[in-house]
């Protein structure tokens, strides 16, 4: 099997690290592999311990690698979250060199879009365009042969701190493979899940992972906003084990099994036995006590989200309301906690099936990696195009060349 038409995803999570393998058949993708390991040496999306980070990303690897039976790999594409990452919108503006409007005038204005003062200790992971303005005419998805005299964009720019990216980077090579891509992941997990009429009706995603919440605000196909909350799945474990007084594996448990952010009568008459800290007794727990723990922490995450959108101004983008998904979004009535504080229709994202995907993989928690599986199919058949295009521009000249040439000796 050719290197070259395999592709590798790396979802290195807070509380897990996800490696998805699969090879390009044409434009579509056969997964192969998939391998998932506890994350440990990560906080909040960063990396804080590169030995154990490293560790986890290389059990990962080598668990896709065998269920996919390859031996070798050559890089992959990264997901990148944390909250050291700052997302904004900005815009530029450049005269049309020729009447028709090429790729060329294209890459020039949105280099003047990205003409924006950056702190020196970051750097630009995207610069996404949301749409073209070509004299007096809006709305324009791509302005390539359309003519005009003046073109105008507005776009998306996503910002990391510079030294946290490379740690990712480092831990990934240091495991044996190549960050050829580093993608934000929100914009990964709209891709798996998020079809594209709800991003052109209007609609947020909230990605709810271990130790931050990724949230991406669609519109009109274009992406208006995107932050990562320093808030995750962990925060309701954390909380349990602390009101609790129980072990973080023990509050973990209780989370899945019998964790719900919603109390009702039958709840205060219930009760379930809880393993506390070495020494002690089991004891017997209040299922509405939990509910209230976990509840407590879903409203203060909602109520986060609540307050962006209305700080950023985008309620009355939000036509379609919102999608939930990641592993920690799996807390029982969740979408309803979210629905009553966000005052908009919530659900349950799913990823979308493509390439052999297996039913357990039309999973929550595997949102953000078959994203950056498709995501990286994307970039590589432009790449591909690029080079195609690149190649007959070169055949052409050389051809030109010849008959010059040709020409020459004959005259």
């Amino acid at each position: 099997m050719s290197t070259k038409s395999v592709i590798v995803a790396l979802d290195i999570g807070t509380t897990k690290v996800c490696t998805l393998i699969a090879q390009k058949s044409g434009k579509n993708l056969d997964i192969l592999g998939v391998g998932s390991y506890p994350s440990q040496g990560l906080k909040k999306g960063s990396v804080v311990n590169i030995e154990k980070t490293v560790e986890s990303i290389r059990h990962s690897i080598e668990e896709a690698k065998l269920m996919a039976g390859i031996d070798e790999l050559e890089s992959a594409t990264v997901g990148i979250a944390g909250n050291h990452i700052y997302c904004f919108n900005s815009s530029g503006v450049v005269p049309v060199k020729n009447k028709e409007i090429n790729q060329s005038d294209v890459d020039r204005v949105i280099e003047a879009a990205k003409a924006v003062l950056i702190p020196s200790d970051r750097e630009v992971l995207h610069v996404i365009p949301q749409e073209f303005k070509v004299d007096n005419t809006v709305g324009i998805k791509n302005p390539i042969g359309m003519c005009g005299s003046r073109l105008e964009v507005n776009v998306h720019i996503v910002t990391g701190k510079t030294p946290l990216i490379h740690n990712l980077v480092k831990c990934v090579e240091q495991a044996g493979l190549q960050a050829n891509e580093v993608i934000l992941q929100p914009i990964a997990s709209s891709k798996s899940v998020l079809s594209q009429e709800e991003k052109e009706l209007g609609v947020v995603l909230i990605d709810i992972g271990g130790g931050t919440t990724d949230i991406a605000v669609w519109k009109e196909g274009s992406l208006l906003h995107s932050q990562i909350i320093p808030l995750g799945g962990n925060h309701f474990t954390n909380d349990l084990a602390v009101a609790l007084k129980i072990p973080h594996n023990e509050a973990e448990r209780i989370k899945t099994t019998h964790g719900t952010v919603l109390k009702n009568n039958q709840l205060n008459d219930t009760y379930l036995t809880v393993q506390g800290l070495s020494g002690t007794r089991p004891r017997e727990v209040s299922l509405s006590f939990v509910a209230d723990v976990l509840g407590s922490r879903g409203e203060e995450l909602f109520q986060v989200v609540r307050n962006m959108i209305l700080e950023k101004n985008l309620q009355d983008e939000i036509t379609g309301g919102f999608v939930l998904t990641g592993g920690g979004a799996l807390i029982k009535h969740l979408p309803e906690l979210a629905e009553y504080i966000l005052e908009k229709p919530v659900k349950m994202g799913y990823p979308a099936a493509f390439g052999g995907m297996t039913t357990a993989m039309q999973h929550p928690k595997f949102s953000t990696v078959l994203g950056l599986l498709q995501e990286s199919n994307h970039l590589s058949n432009a790449r591909t195009l690029d080079e195609k295009q690149e190649d007959e521009v070169d055949m052409f000249d050389k051809l030109g060349k010849s008959i010059k040439n040709v020409f020459r000796e004959i005259f």
